[in-house]
């Protein structure tokens, strides 16, 4: 007997019910139920024919879900409690001792915890394609000269190779981030019961044997209430889609017009209801769109989390669609990132023509002067001078006479060649050898290092 005197209000019912998003938790609540029962049954809290019975059912009901055969009742507030119900009709009243020693609290965290460290090593594969895709076009662009931007204003000259790269690294960590979810989602919550333990002498160890868990979580308390693993989740998911929002906003600027710098594959663009020549760059401008729908769920978690008491609130229930959403959005958004990066079409002498602008080896002239001894800051006023010089009369720097050069700088105005030789293409991205920097020897060192550090994530992800 229940002891309310009156039946749930429908809305209530409907506020209450997470059936219609948790579905997709069946097979880890299949899973750690089996290994419950199997727990159960090595302790001699229920027999070894109740543990087969279980089983059973628990097979069944795994067919019917998985052949989509399986009749949800007008009752199943959720997927936990679905499972049980038809566990009990196949297997009898022996279905009742399924949830002994456990609450949905623990259960449903443990859920969680195994979805979640699931995902996170999907997103490691996911984000190691793309990784994949964007050395392959570094390699293959190694030396392709194109503008570099600040404040989206033509700045220095970098390969493409270069360009490229600079995702490749920001993905990696994006990588490094998943690792840490799924590590941190590598504690048991199972066993903790509602709140306080439970009051038979289960195994908690097995069952994280069981389930591939790496320990338990250490206080039951914490075990329920806590939501750090879904947090961390979408905390590394949104810095990802941050950054697959940078990667679309370039492939929607350089595929413009006014830029040209690439062609997106058709498989990845759409046309215009209206105007036939169009192609329009929808993938790249929805990586845009799709970021902040995933900060926004972290931001919200924060929101549920924030000041809630332990031990367990119905709030935590808020968990699942903000991290469900989260996950299909990400997921999509790296295939479609690595469908774009794979296939997209670059043009070599657009953006050659681009780098060429002799305004951007502004920095390269300021250089030569700093060698000749002349403190950076007179030697970057002095350029500016001749940058005003020749925009002043439509001239390029190379155009500049050599009085216009004396004016500005006694230094450059005697060696005249030599500035005509700073200004070429060539030497203003040659001239970056640093490490990190964008001449060509330093790029192919940055491509081995991508090598490698490929071949690292592969060989971790076969250790695990």
């Amino acid at each position: 007997m229940s002891r309310f005197e009156q039946p749930q209000h429908a809305d209530f019912k409907r506020l209450n019910s997470s059936l219609g998003f948790d579905r997709r938790l069946w097979p880890y609540d299949v899973a750690q139920s089996r290994a419950h029962v199997r727990m159960l049954a090595e302790r001699d809290v229920i027999t070894g024919e109740d543990r087969d019975a279980l089983l059973a059912g628990l097979d069944a009901v795994e067919r019917e879900l998985s052949e989509d055969r399986f009749r949800f009742g007008e009752d199943d507030e959720d997927i936990h409690m679905a499972i049980e119900r038809r566990v009990t009709e196949i297997a009898g009243p022996v279905g009742g001792r399924l949830h002994t020693a456990r609450s949905r609290n623990d259960q449903v965290a443990t859920d969680m915890a195994m979805y979640a460290r699931g995902r996170a090593r999907e997103a490691q594969a996911a984000i190691s394609a793309l990784m994949r895709a964007l050395l392959a076009r570094a390699e293959e662009h190694a030396d392709w000269p194109m503008p570099g931007y600040t404040h989206l204003q033509r700045a220095q000259p970098v390969y493409l190779g270069h360009h490229l790269l600079a995702y490749f690294w920001m993905f990696a960590r994006d990588r490094d981030r998943f690792a840490f979810a799924e590590r941190e989602a590598g504690r048991l919550p199972l066993g903790a019961g509602a709140l306080a333990g439970v009051s038979f002498d289960t195994d908690r160890r097995l069952l994280a044997r069981e389930l591939d868990f790496q320990e338990v979580v250490p206080n039951s308390i914490d075990a329920v209430s806590g939501r750090d693993f879904v947090l961390d989740w979408l905390s590394a998911a949104a810095t990802c889609a941050t950054h697959l929002s940078r990667v679309g906003a370039e492939l929607v600027l350089w595929s413009s017009s006014e830029f040209g710098f690439c062609e997106l594959p058709d498989e990845w663009a759409a046309g215009s209801s209206l105007m036939p020549q169009k192609k329009n760059p929808d993938a790249a401008e929805l990586l845009r769109a799709k970021a902040p729908r995933v900060v926004g769920h972290l931001a919200a978690l924060h929101g549920v989390m924030h000041a809630l008491p332990l031990a367990y609130g119905k709030d935590l229930q808020e968990d699942k669609e903000h991290l469900f959403d989260a996950v299909d959005t990400l997921e999509l958004t790296l295939a479609a990132a690595t469908g774009m990066i794979a296939g997209v079409s670059f043009y070599r002498e657009r953006m050659r023509e681009a780098a060429g602008d002799e305004m951007i080896a502004a920095t390269d002239l300021a250089d030569r002067l700093v060698r000749s001894e002349l403190p950076f800051r007179e030697a970057n006023a002095g350029v500016s001078g001749l940058v005003r010089a020749a925009l002043g009369r439509g001239a390029t720097l190379s155009e500049l006479s050599a009085e216009e050069l004396a004016a500005h700088s006694p230094v450059l105005a005697a060696r005249v060649e030599e500035v005509k030789a700073a200004l070429s293409q060539d030497a203003w991205l040659e001239s970056k050898v640093s490490e990190g920097g964008t001449a060509l020897a330093r790029v192919r060192d940055q491509l081995g290092a991508a090598r490698a550090a490929l071949d690292a994530g592969a060989a971790a992800r076969a250790r695990a």
